[in-house]
């Protein structure tokens, strides 16, 4: 997943409103959002390349969301990141200590920010850093560097969130999702992968033949511990394949 812009605030009606976007390569295959039948309470898609996911949802109001840490030149490692929210999801350890925990096995795997919590409290792990931190109330971008890290996307997603956040509904959150306008060339990050692909990834939503935004998710939690889930997913050029709602 390469966007997760989200608003978090303990203590309201809704404390948790994200919106993310899952880019990825159309030929690795994948389900959709559904329960997953070897994870009773556990609603997420599905990689099946490697079996893990990109953001899921799963007993005690918990949730979690990954991306990926862009960088060409760091070796790949030999286990999948996607297993993160799973295991997460599916265990017992809460946020603070499943990341600690983490934090000291982090070099199994390649670069990763991996975003969980419950209705309670929300906490983050970048891989980079090493060290999990426990996010206050506020309005934040993740895509593949650090936190709020200022690339022109996260930055339009983060403000067309905030215009959202007075009566979130969940068509204008997929909406704010399917922005594909191209950053212009003097904005683009440096993150080392050639001028043309920077182009291509600064958008919000991504479609080309061969590599694009697959799912459009939005998260909705409530101070009750009940979410609203819907993914949206897309195909080549960005077809729109089919939309999946779950509430819990």
């Amino acid at each position: 997943m390469c966007l997760i812009v989200f608003a978090w605030r303990p203590g309201h009606d809704l404390p948790l409103v994200m919106a993310a976007n899952r880019d990825e390569f159309y030929a690795r295959p994948s389900l959709p959002l559904a329960e997953w039948e070897d994870a009773p309470g556990l609603y997420a898609g599905r990689d099946l390349e490697a079996g893990g996911t990109w953001l899921g949802i799963g007993p005690h109001a918990r949730f979690a969301a990954l991306t990926n840490i862009r960088d060409p030149r760091q070796p790949p490692r030999g286990r999948s990141r996607g297993e993160l929210p799973v295991q997460f999801l599916c265990g017992s350890l809460g946020p603070e200590a499943f990341l600690r925990d983490l934090a000291q096995r982090a070099g199994d795997y390649s670069g990763f920010n991996l975003l969980l919590g419950d209705r309670e409290q929300l906490w983050l792990l970048n891989s980079r850093t090493g060290m999990p931190q426990q996010l206050t109330a506020g309005l934040y971008g993740l895509s593949n560097a650090y936190l709020d890290t200022p690339w022109p996307k996260v930055e339009k997603g983060k403000a067309l969130l905030g215009e959202c956040l007075a009566a979130p509904q969940i068509p204008s959150l997929l909406d704010l999702l399917h922005d594909g306008q191209q950053v212009e060339d003097a904005r683009l990050p440096d993150t080392g992968v050639g001028l043309n692909t920077e182009r291509v990834l600064s958008s919000i939503f991504i479609a080309t033949h061969s590599y694009g935004t697959r799912a459009s998710t939005v998260l909705l939690v409530n101070a009750d511990g009940s979410s609203t889930l819907v993914e949206r997913s897309y195909g080549p050029f960005g077809a729109r394949l089919n939309e999946v709602w779950i509430e819990r």
